[in-house]
């Protein structure tokens, strides 16, 4: 009986423990079920989207870089196709021997060996590594000819920036190179490897239009990252085609006449509406290093160079102006109520206190009023009716003038010169205003410095009749090209016209400071005003013995030649300043320039040649020649 008890309670504690654990499972049964539900039901959707990224890569294509064209439409800076070879670890197995062999076909250094063996060993092996760039097509036929023995090796086609005129445009275009780490902003396309932004010049100042936007690629690759296939593929948008108001012959005519000497700048100007028509300094460098790269050695020398070839100094070179600083002061004068008769005589020197002030002409100029003054450059005069009108009412012409600011142009690196007054003084150098310096700021020296491009725009102002126009290198897309007419100045048409005819005299006349450098042509005739930049102080004991000649001196204490000028003289269209750093004689240095420059200028005149215009979806693209 007691057995028989016992089984039954036994029985009754399995069947407890029985369902216990079949609840248990049960439990767990559904638990599952209901995770399974939510994975693969709730969270499909999620998961999928996982699975694709790790099957798709989404890679960037960058797009490409706008051209750059004349006025004429002439490229200037387009995209040309870069050829290079490139290795691949898998394919070619042993990789030393590969590079033994490319090395009978082109030059690799030991730094190259170097390079190419540390990538190799840093990437996968299905990764291509770039052996050399800028291949030519002779190296890229000799490469395919011997493909069968090179395993691992093939030929791939990028792009890269070509500038056809080189050295003469490139202050002005500028150059694009590799993305620094301080210049990345979060945009993915600049992390791209080998893409290129704009570092000077249109290059840089226009970049964002140039640049375009990516494109993008999706791959399907494998577990290890391994390409299958392209499933889809948007090419993004090619960059702007940007077009100037330059005209790149004459371009290259002007860099070419500076090229005789060590270093000058100069700028052309149409007066009407603003267009540069050539900007230029010389010494130049090609562009194109920048973009290749470049040696530590060839940097250094960049860099070092006293002739700076990396400064364009049409915009940047700040120089005392000299005499062609002279028709301000005139102006400023004629404003003050001094007429265009008052007559002073010239000795050779003003005095003024205990200081002598000397004339470019030892012994002088006798009388002159203000159109002879101009014309044959008497320093005395100058001194004389400054001092009466003023340093501020001088540097009030100046500021109309263009001059003691920035012009605007669309350039970076653009330097704003200095007109000096009497408050500028003090703040600056804590200092009160003497006359004497107001004497001396009426010939364009002391404190007055100006840029080329400065010059060319006071010449403008000058000789479209008191327009305040500003130069320009592009035009909006919707621009004609016609001459809009710029703000008046509101200057005296009467005043303007005694600056014209002594600018005309300092010419044509046999006895202007210019007269060996005019245009001898009817109808293309220029005028201008010779400006001579003292870079020394002249002491008086070499007053005493006779001032050295320029070309008796080092080049480096040698005067600044500069000149400005306008065409044609009953008619004028354009304008130019040159400026010749220490070519001392302004009749054989500066003025020559111009008078050939301008006649160029006439020569090729845009009227004739009207400049193109590029609308909105232009198929023209920076993709050839």
């Amino acid at each position: 009986m007691a057995l028989k008890q016992e089984s039954q309670d036994s029985a009754k504690t399995f069947t407890r423990r029985a369902l216990l654990v079949g609840g248990a499972q049960g439990l767990l049964l559904s638990a599952l079920a209901a995770r399974m539900y939510y994975l693969q039901i709730v969270e499909a959707d999620r998961y999928v989207t996982l699975a694709e990224d790790n099957r798709v890569n989404l890679r960037l294509i960058p797009p490409p870089r706008g051209r750059i064209v004349d006025r004429l439409g002439i490229p200037m800076a387009l995209n040309q196709q870069n050829y290079r070879v490139v290795l691949v670890r898998e394919q070619a197995r042993e990789v030393e021997p590969i590079l033994d062999s490319l090395a009978q076909i082109i030059s690799l250094s030991e730094h190259d060996y170097r390079r190419i063996l540390r990538e190799v060993s840093r990437k996968r092996a299905f990764v291509p590594v770039t052996v050399q760039d800028y291949l030519t097509w002779e190296q890229v036929s000799r490469i395919e000819v011997n493909a069968p023995d090179l395993p691992g090796v093939s030929i791939e086609v990028g792009q890269t920036r070509h500038y056809p005129y080189s050295e003469a445009l490139t202050h002005i275009l500028g150059y694009v190179s590799a993305v620094s780490e301080r210049e990345l902003t979060g945009d993915p396309l600049l992390e791209l490897p080998g893409f290129r932004i704009g570092k000077q010049g249109i290059e840089k100042q226009y970049d964002n239009a140039l640049r375009g936007s990516a494109g993008n690629s999706h791959l399907e690759v494998n577990a290890l990252g391994r390409v299958i296939r392209e499933l889809s593929r948007d090419e993004g948008t090619p960059g702007r085609d940007l077009v100037l108001t330059v005209d790149a012959e004459l371009q290259t005519f002007v860099h070419k006449r500076l090229e005789n000497e060590l270093s000058a700048s100069a700028v052309v100007m149409d007066i009407h509406n603003g267009d540069v028509l050539a900007l230029a300094s010389a010494p130049g460098f090609d562009p194109s290093i920048f973009n290749v790269g470049m040696s530590n050695e060839t940097w250094q020398a960049l860099i070092n160079d006293p002739l700076a070839p990396l400064t364009n100094k049409a915009i940047a070179g700040q120089y005392a102006p000299g005499s062609t600083y002279k028709m301000i002061v005139a102006l400023a004068a004629m404003e003050s109520g001094i007429g265009s008769d008052h007559r002073v005589f010239c000795p050779g020197h003003m005095t003024l206190g205990n200081a002598k002030f000397h004339c470019w002409k030892r012994h002088g100029h006798g009388w002159v009023d203000m159109v002879e003054a101009i014309k044959q450059s008497c320093d005395v005069f100058f001194y004389d009716v400054a001092r009466k009108a003023g340093i501020d009412r001088i540097a009030e012409v100046s500021k109309r003038f263009g001059l003691g600011a920035t012009t605007g142009i669309d350039l970076p690196g653009e330097q704003p010169g200095t007109i000096p007054t009497r408050d500028w003084k003090l703040a600056t150098t804590g200092e009160p205003w003497q006359m004497g310096e107001t004497l001396v700021s009426a010939i364009g020296q002391g404190f007055v410095l100006s840029t080329p491009l400065q010059l060319a725009v006071m010449t403008a102002r000058l000789a479209n009749g008191g327009k305040a126009v500003t130069p320009r290198l592009t035009r909006p897309a919707t621009d004609s090209g016609e001459a809009k007419e710029p703000p008046s100045m509101n200057i005296s048409p009467a005043m303007l016209r005694v600056l014209h005819h002594s600018m005309d005299l300092v010419v044509n006349h046999q006895r202007g400071t210019a007269y060996g450098a005019r245009i001898d042509i009817d109808g293309k005739e220029m005028a201008g005003k010779t400006g001579t930049s003292q870079v020394r102080r002249i002491s008086l004991a070499e007053r005493a013995a006779g001032v050295y000649k320029n070309e008796d001196l080092p080049w480096r204490r040698r005067d600044h030649a500069l000149f400005v000028a306008y065409a044609p003289v009953h008619a004028p269209r354009y304008c130019c300043a040159v400026v010749v750093d220490h070519g001392g004689s302004v009749s054989k240095a500066a003025a020559p320039i111009a008078r050939d420059i301008l006649l160029e200028t006439q020569v090729r005149d845009p009227a004739v040649n009207p400049p193109i215009q590029l609308v909105a979806g232009d198929p023209a693209r920076a993709q050839g020649s």
